[in-house]
């Protein structure tokens, strides 16, 4: 498992008596399309700390129908939006009732992130489909989404989102990297969590693996035998975003907008657009908290069993880069929503102003019960 009450309890190095436990059920659905992670999860808090233990998680890969039917979903129109929020829903709802049966399960509530059609903060808009009703009515569990809405609403980014998760369930780690659809991070400076999208990353290792025919670059291999391509490389770091200040998210848009027509252009061999992405990525992200004395960075997510990355990371970084378990990485941000959900159910704050821009911080989500 991932942590256990015992090994999180001793690294702590206190006595502990048993509390009141919540159990709960993360979903997650990432931007590189492969498929919803869950996590059952149990949660509990002692002397104002939290713990948890992972229980039991299960994979759930799209069939190529569902990662047609999202991928499409940017360019629909409303009134099929709406359908397709009802369905997939419904969708996640089957897979959830699903999980929790075979694994005897008996949550308190199931938070789900949805997936993510649209994020433009700067605009006020940003919208993950999975009806909250549709999967309470399924799964008859509460349910809790919708986790960014009311961020974007105060100004923020709504994003990330794990920030709080990271600060409250990972303290051994001053600095924690999602590689993910898009790489984030998130940090203490001075008593504030500061967090960030630091570039696109498994969205666009995909979108070059699929030149040569690949759902993805397995362990980075295909990257590992490519090369350099110089101008590419400078062509991806010279976006106007790797110049601004956090707090600053990204989405889909960005990629289809800026990065999709430099990967096509000049009909680059696919090892070497991988290798130069990938190089990309590890320099955005030790770029990013280069000014942070050496510190341990957790790395979880997708991205992580990219060796070539990896290695390319920890070229570039002046940080202790540890990849985590191989639960923890497939898992955490489901992890962590489960906790989000905890949060918002508890009344508690689970989005923190100081990394998302918001006039306030939030106890972000919406609550459905099933009818």
């Amino acid at each position: 498992m991932a942590c256990s009450w015992r090994n999180f309890y001793h690294s702590y190095n206190i006595m502990v008596h048993t509390k009141a436990i919540i159990s709960a059920v993360g979903l997650m659905s990432g931007s590189s399309l492969d498929g919803i992670d869950l996590a059952a999860v149990d949660f509990r808090q002692e002397n104002g700390r939290w713990f948890f233990e992972l229980k039991k998680t299960a994979f759930y890969p799209y069939a190529e129908k569902w990662q047609q039917k999202l991928q499409q979903a940017f360019y629909l129109e409303s009134p099929e939006l709406t359908a397709l929020d009802l369905e997939y829903g419904s969708y996640l709802g089957a897979l959830t009732c699903d999980f929790i049966q075979k694994n005897n399960l008996k949550p308190a509530l199931v938070a789900s992130h949805g997936h993510t059609i649209f994020h433009q903060p700067e605009n006020g808009i940003t919208l993950q489909i999975g009806h909250g009703q549709a999967i309470a009515d399924v799964c008859k569990c509460i349910v809790i989404n919708d986790f960014r809405s009311e961020d974007v609403n105060k100004g923020g980014q709504g994003a990330p989102l794990v920030p709080i998760g990271d600060r409250l369930l990972f303290e051994d780690y001053p600095i924690c990297l999602n590689i993910g659809g898009i790489a984030n991070i998130s940090y203490e400076v001075n008593g504030n969590r500061l967090a960030f999208d630091c570039c696109m990353a498994n969205q666009g290792l995909n979108f070059i693996a699929g030149f040569a025919g690949l759902p993805f670059d397995e362990d980075g291999k295909m990257a590992a035998g490519g090369k350099i391509i110089p101008e590419l490389f400078e062509a991806l770091n010279a976006e106007d975003y790797f110049k601004k200040s956090a707090p600053k998210s990204l989405g889909r848009e960005f990629f289809e907008s800026h990065q999709r027509e430099l990967l096509l252009q000049g009909q680059h061999n696919p090892a070497d657009a991988a290798h130069t992405y990938a190089s990309h990525i590890a320099f955005q992200i030790a770029q990013s908290v280069s000014y942070l004395p050496n510190s341990k960075m957790l790395v979880t997510g997708g991205g992580a069993f990219h060796n070539f990355l990896i290695s390319k990371l920890k070229q570039f970084s002046n940080h202790q880069i540890e990849v985590g378990s191989v639960e923890l990485i497939n898992f955490k941000e489901a992890l962590i929503f489960a906790f989000l959900g905890v949060l918002k159910q508890q009344g508690m704050t689970n989005i923190l102003a100081s990394y998302t821009g918001a006039s306030s911080d939030s106890s972000s989500g919406v609550c459905w019960h099933p009818e």
